[in-house]
């Protein structure tokens, strides 16, 4: 992926912002509890897109900052979530003062910040000892394709060969990203610590459809070709699973977490 194409795909989301809300969920509880097992006084949820980490936050801390580059995901997140503080600002150049938040977290967002810079400006705005936690949350598409085997193929079909190619991915790491918190020489944190959580949520054939909507490649496609994906999945869905209308599909999800120490 070209920077370009990088850029593109990290400015899609607020163009379905209030889509993304509805239809994205954010992490477990479990897992937001792992970074954060007691109460603090001030977190932070970076790339906080339109909430879906920050209403866990809330209740954890005295203070809860959402800080989202995107003005229309963060207009979602304030007519939601009126309580928190949302501010513009982003991982390289958050708007914050030096060592005011005892935690900064961020879901689904990390890999769009450029690690490095972010790390330091980070370490600026946690007091010693603080924790950072990187998360990726997502559906474990392995037991969907495992139940309808001819699922992924006919979806390919219908696709041209680079949207299929982005399927086949996104089907294996639907954020098409390394989900990996990497810790470099010259940055203020320890090495990180990691673990996994997985539950599971019934959808209809609306949501799952809605939550394909969400990924970055699917809002970048043509509007003939997004519409064609949509209409041959819902078929798929009918024909293979038997999900349409209320019927649901207990799709499984793993939230990826990653947890690192602020160093003294």
């Amino acid at each position: 992926m070209t920077p370009e194409q990088r850029a593109e795909r990290a400015s899609s989301f607020g163009s379905i912002a209030d889509h993304y809300g509805r239809y994205r969920p954010g992490p477990s509880a479990e897992a937001v509890g792992w970074v954060l097992p007691g109460h603090v006084g001030r977190v932070v949820d970076l790339g906080a897109g339109t909430g879906g980490l920050t209403r866990r936050l809330v209740g954890r801390a005295d203070e809860v900052v959402a800080v989202e580059p995107d003005d229309r995901m963060r207009e979602v997140l304030a007519q939601t979530l009126p309580e928190v503080r949302a501010l513009a600002g982003t991982g390289e150049s958050i708007p914050l003062p030096d060592g005011c938040a005892e935690a900064v977290l961020a879901s689904a967002s990390w890999h769009w910040m450029d690690p490095v810079p972010t790390l330091q400006e980070v370490g600026r705005v946690l007091v010693a000892g603080g924790t950072l936690g990187v998360m990726w949350s997502g559906p474990d598409l392995s037991s969907f394709v495992e139940r309808a085997q001819t699922l992924l193929g006919d979806l390919q079909f219908a696709l041209d060969d680079a949207s299929a190619a982005e399927l086949t991915a996104a089907l294996h790491n639907p954020h098409g990203a390394d989900q990996v918190l990497v810790i470099p020489p010259g940055v203020p944190f320890d090495q990180p610590e990691t673990t996994v959580f997985t539950w599971g949520v019934a959808l209809n054939a609306d949501e799952l459809v809605g939550l394909l909507g969400t990924w970055s490649w699917v809002i970048l496609m043509p509007e003939d070709a997004r519409q064609r994906l949509f209409d041959t999945a819902r078929r798929l869905l009918r024909d293979a699973l038997g999900v349409e209308g209320d019927t649901t599909f207990d799709l499984g999800y793993r939230t990826e977490v990653w947890r690192a120490r602020r160093k003294l």
